[in-house]
């Protein structure tokens, strides 16, 4: 009989605990099965009972073929194969200073495990109140259903509970935590939090074989209990609002509370603005200035202080001096970020009412200043941390039920856009040593210990903040003083376009360029529509929406020549186009024209910009995250609506052309039962499929259903289409609203994602294009002509990088204006999963892997984007 068990525990922050078990009675050798494989096992089991006897069938077959052998980690009555898995919360150990908090997007986490666990045949509980409830056991430890997970996503912290656990750090509530486990069959474990919670599962692991000893000896387990659980197995997932711990981008509730920042930041603004005042906001971040950074860059802040690099010495004169500097360009206001953890270069803290009374007493101005406290920490969860949490909650499982008694304890995390395990414990001493470095006074370490996004946020907020024109050298200036850069916007507008307009114009008048703005797309470059752009015009961009400088689609088509002849008229030496799929045709069209016309050989680069991320060469664009989120708040309220009133489906239509990305991701992040798209083709019996399940639904206490249609999924089947057919096959068993969301989709202040993304891909854009237009001078002009001087700039998989637009043309698909391979059709099985669809095929072939953050040289592989 074989038996799999799966505990899921939410710790510090919500340590959600997942145990999977796979245990061999056998000195001899042992066959395994990886996850993928046993959640593929699931395409040809068209139900739980069929599932049953094909494993059955394997496993009597291996026991036959091999001897004596036996998978099991606990017997039970009934013959099956099952997997327990429990939830539970608790408080971070390592550090008393903490106190149990919860970040949003844990329950995304914990409703992807659970439903997941379920899926692959599992047994699932629930732990409440953390580590307290893993002492003390008892109703603390309650099965989860499928249904008990419904209505999670946007919930806040963590509805499982979450407490302070002394007890956990002494080794008597370790041993009775651990006789609970036993009894349950309890032998693996996922722990969702810091450094601090991590570092207790991990010391609760190391020391699980003398604790069974202990118990074994007290007569509270019997030997056959301790031999069935020798082993335990941990798995981590990082929830922290700090996004302080090493070797994942991101944490699990960071970018919801930069939701809850910027919200703040905006409202202040205004005020500020109108009456000419300073402010001073502190935010989170005791140890880590993450936060406090990133916010910087998404509101074009004036001054920021993180612990990781504490002001140089006589800051208080350089601080004055850059609040005046900003007044005498036009700003009619000045914003200071703080980390609660800002400190001098003696780790002397430095307080809000430290700054305000400065900044009042030595330069007049009218100064506030306002702590926000744990109101970042409450609030929904942003479609980010929703897709975040339950990713890594899917692969979490996955890296239980692949887990080995030699198998390390590892963190679950996103490197980019890819899935990976690091080792925890590696990752947790990288972090204890971010902290050592700070002590030392070794800062330039602690800002490279949290890795190259962590350098490459604290270098662009430098530039634009700190650097002018007269720090550059004399040689730089005479190399680039004559350097005039043109920006225009093509196509539909979307939210962080204004970011990357802003960013790159003030990075180039760093470095000693010309800016010129091109208003209306190619219509205005082709009829002169260019003019000088300063750097007090691009003030407060960041946090408006749309296109400041003005859009169209117009492609460069027969107005090359003109746009030729004003390149030439207004000597512009390179090109930055930002926008969608127009902005990548019309860079195309200047490229190809290049032959005919010499004035367009000049550097040029892309920065994709578009709702639809459809643009070739990067996987995120500019203004997708705003608008998921759009879409994600609506599905919100439409889902809250029909729990009120019941058998009810929604069919809401999306934009994004023949792109599917909208549509897919939104799907994950609000919960939908279906999400069609171009990209994967469907077909009636499909639909009917769909109306079936969603009857099969209404007869459970779920009782909504929510689809979501790209706007070109189908031509046949369109969205009036959708909403007759399920008006007409549900009638009797529920009813159906449809909604076109439209351009409401296109609008809105740019989320904290857009405002950073922008800002990076415009001042990259703008440092590139400056070497470029070194290596193109030739006899006292610029000519460029190779494929590499008209680039994509995209983030793939891990990094920022440019690519010929040449070299991208074989990877789209013209006709239907997207890529040919697009990376998230890979997460479209999970979307299936979680809304409790049988028989889905998974992509196995990009499966995560264990990697080190540490080198044997002991230098940072991995860090933060």
């Amino acid at each position: 009989m074989c038996v799999h068990v799966i505990s899921v525990c939410v710790c510090w922050a919500v340590c959600l605990s997942v145990c999977v078990s796979v245990w061999l009675e056998s000195s001899v050798c042992v066959h395994r099965v990886s996850a993928r494989q046993l959640v593929q096992k699931r395409v040809n089991a068209g139900s739980p009972g069929s599932h049953l006897i094909n494993y059955l069938a394997v496993l009597f077959s291996s026991l036959i073929a091999w001897g004596k052998k036996l998978f099991r980690v606990l017997l039970v009555p009934d013959l099956g194969h099952w997997y327990h898995l429990s939830c539970s919360s608790r408080k971070s150990l390592g550090s008393s200073s903490d106190t149990p908090h919860c970040a949003a997007g844990m329950n995304a986490a914990v409703r992807a495990t659970v439903r997941v666990g379920i899926y692959t045949g599992a047994k699932v509980y629930f732990v409440h109140e953390g580590y307290q409830g893993l002492v003390d056991g008892g109703d603390n430890i309650k099965p989860a259903t499928w249904e008990s997970v419904s209505m999670m996503l946007q919930l806040g912290g963590t509805v499982i509970g979450s407490a302070r656990c002394m007890d956990f750090k002494e080794k008597w509530g370790r041993l009775k935590a651990a006789c609970n486990l036993v009894k349950l069959g309890i032998t693996n474990l996922c722990v969702i939090g810091g450094d601090g919670s991590l570092t207790g599962a991990n010391q609760f692991r190391t020391e699980w074989s003398e604790l069974l000893a202990d118990l074994t000896k007290q007569g509270k387990i019997t030997a056959e209990e301790a031999k069935r659980s020798s082993h335990l197995n941990i798995v981590g997932m990082v929830g922290s609002i700090d996004n302080d711990f090493c070797g994942t981008d991101m944490t699990i509730g960071t970018d919801s509370a930069l939701h809850r920042i910027i919200e703040v930041v905006d409202a202040i603004t205004t005020t500020a603005q109108s009456h000419q005042r300073t402010f001073i906001l502190e935010v989170m971040g005791r140890h880590c200035g993450y936060l406090a950074l990133v916010t910087a860059l998404a509101c074009g802040a004036d001054w920021v202080f993180i612990p990781e690099m504490p002001p140089e010495d006589n800051w208080e004169e350089h601080l004055c001096k850059r609040l005046i500097a900003q007044r005498e360009r036009g700003s009619r206001l000045n914003v200071i970020i703080m980390a609660e953890g800002a400190q001098d270069r003696k780790q002397k803290p430095i307080t809000c009412d430290q700054v305000k009374n400065l900044v009042s007493k030595k330069l007049g101005f009218d100064t506030r200043s306002t702590i926000l406290g744990h109101v970042q920490r409450g609030g929904t969860p942003s479609a980010f941390d929703r897709i975040l949490g339950s990713r890594m909650g899917v692969e979490a499982v996955m890296a239980l039920l692949e887990a080995t008694p030699e198998t390390p304890a590892c963190v679950v995390s996103l490197s980019g856009n890819i899935a990976i395990r690091l080792p925890l414990m590696e990752c947790v001493q990288v972090t204890k040593d971010v902290t050592v470095a700070m002590a030392e006074g070794r800062f330039q370490d602690a800002v490279n210990l949290r890795g190259k996004s962590f350098q490459n946020n604290w270098n662009t907020y430098k530039m634009l903040a700190h650097l002018f024109f007269f720090l550059l050298s004399w040689s730089d200036i005479w190399a680039t003083c004559n350097i005039n850069i043109a920006i225009v916007n093509v196509g539909a507008p979307c939210a962080g376009m204004n970011a990357a307009v802003r960013s790159a114009v003030r990075t180039g008048l760093i470095q000693g360029h010309q800016m010129l703005a091109v208003h209306d797309g190619f219509d205005g470059l082709s009829n002169g529509q260019i003019q000088p752009i300063t750097w007090a015009e691009v003030g407060g961009w960041t946090g408006k929406g749309g296109s400041n400088l003005g859009t169209k689609r117009q492609l460069p088509g027969k107005n090359i020549e003109q746009i030729s002849l004003n390149i030439a008229k207004f000597n512009i030496h390179s090109l930055i186009i930002i926008g969608g799929f127009e902005a990548y045709l019309g860079g195309l069209e200047l490229v190809t024209a290049r032959e005919k016309y010499e004035e367009l050989c000049i550097p040029m680069v892309i920065i994709p910009a578009t709702v639809s991320n459809n643009v070739p060469g990067s996987d995120f664009s500019i203004g997708a995250d705003t608008a998921l989120n759009t879409i994600t708040t609506t599905c919100d309220r439409i889902k809250q609506s029909a729990a009120g009133t019941k058998r009810r489906v929604f069919i809401i239509e999306t934009m994004g052309g023949y792109c599917g990305y909208l549509a897919t991701m939104a799907g994950l992040s609000s919960g939908a039962d279906a999400a069609y798209i171009y990209e994967e083709p469907f077909h009636i019996r499909d639909l009917e499929l769909n109306v079936e399940h969603l009857i099969e639904k209404m007869k459970t206490s779920v009782k909504r259903g929510l689809i979501l249609r790209n706007s070109n999924a189908n031509d046949n089947y369109t969205t009036q289409f959708l909403f007759n057919l399920y008006s007409e096959e549900g009638k009797g068993t529920f009813d159906c609203r449809m909604n076109i969301l439209g351009h409401m989709q296109q609008g809105g202040t740019p989320t904290p994602f857009d405002r950073n993304f922008g800002t990076k891909m415009g001042a990259k854009s703008v440092l590139w294009l400056t070497d470029k237009l070194k290596e193109c001078y030739r006899h006292g002009r610029i000519f460029a002509n190779t494929p590499d001087s008209a680039c994509v700039l995209g983030m793939k998989r891990r990094s920022l990088i440019f690519q010929p637009l040449a070299s991208l043309k074989e990877d789209t698909d013209f006709e239907h204006r997207i890529p040919k391979t697009e990376w998230w059709l890979k997460l479209r099985p999970i979307l299936k999963i979680l809304a409790r669809y049988e028989a889905v095929e998974i992509d196995t072939s990009e499966a995560a892997t264990m990697e080190h953050i540490i080198k044997k040289t002991g230098e940072i592989k991995g860090g933060k984007m």
